[in-house]
């Protein structure tokens, strides 16, 4: 089995509990306004890499994952190479290694079904919360997210949830709160990540001739982020 890799991080802190060694695939069908990996778009341009190859490179970092830590598969969109990743996640469950789905929520429910099995905690992106501002702001469908979601926890398997806070379209009190609201209905939920919307990727765009739609925008400041998330 061979899956499409756009780029790996031997030592990731923000992408699960612990210390995580980071997967990056290629490919993503969604165009998020927001998105600070549009190098990993197109399902072409990465590397192709063997299943085995990658859980001999991941394992190498075992001795970091002492404290709850082990291995992310995030993207691009992960649920693209879902049969890569299902396979990945189950050979890394023979060697008793913690697995991260970070997922948007689309792609095939029943191939994601058979990832979840191998899949000790979701990251899934709650990027928006009606069926508008998904389609306009991510060319998405939120009712698949949704579905999804409800996925996780017919599996039981335990949900973070994050949400970008961006100044003017999702940094609202009253928004922010019915974030939380959301988040909270799923009985598999454990963790919600407000993340402040930066712009670091902008080089990325400029070096990929892409206009990134939120140039305009300020970057969210996290303490004011802090703030606001308390008065929750």
């Amino acid at each position: 089995m061979t899956g499409n890799i756009h780029s790996i991080q031997s030592l990731g802190a923000v992408d699960g509990p612990g210390v995580r060694y980071v997967v990056f695939m290629q490919g993503c069908p969604l165009r998020c306004i927001y998105c600070h990996n549009p190098d990993t778009w197109l399902t072409e341009g990465g590397t192709p890499t063997d299943v085995d190859e990658l859980v001999r490179k991941a394992l190498r970092f075992r001795p970091y994952w002492k404290n709850g830590g082990g291995v992310t598969v995030t993207g691009g969109e992960p649920l693209l190479q879902a049969e890569f990743v299902e396979e990945f996640f189950a050979r890394l469950h023979e060697h008793g290694v913690h697995t991260a789905l970070d997922t948007s929520g689309v792609g095939n429910l029943s191939k994601a079904e058979k990832v979840l099995a191998h899949t000790d905690l979701v990251l899934c992106d709650l990027k928006f919360l009606t069926k508008a501002n998904y389609l306009k702001n991510c060319r998405a469908d939120f009712d698949q997210i949704e579905r999804f979601l409800q996925l996780t926890a017919m599996k039981n398997v335990p949900l973070w949830i994050r949400h970008v806070v961006v100044p003017g379209l999702t940094d609202g009190m009253d928004h922010l709160r019915r974030v939380k609201a959301k988040a909270e209905s799923y009985p598999n939920f454990e963790k919600l990540e407000f993340l402040p919307f930066h712009k670091l990727c902008m080089e990325k765009y400029e070096r990929l001739g892409l206009e990134f739609p939120l140039k305009d925008t300020p970057a969210m400041n996290p303490d004011a982020l802090k703030t606001m998330v308390a008065q929750l």
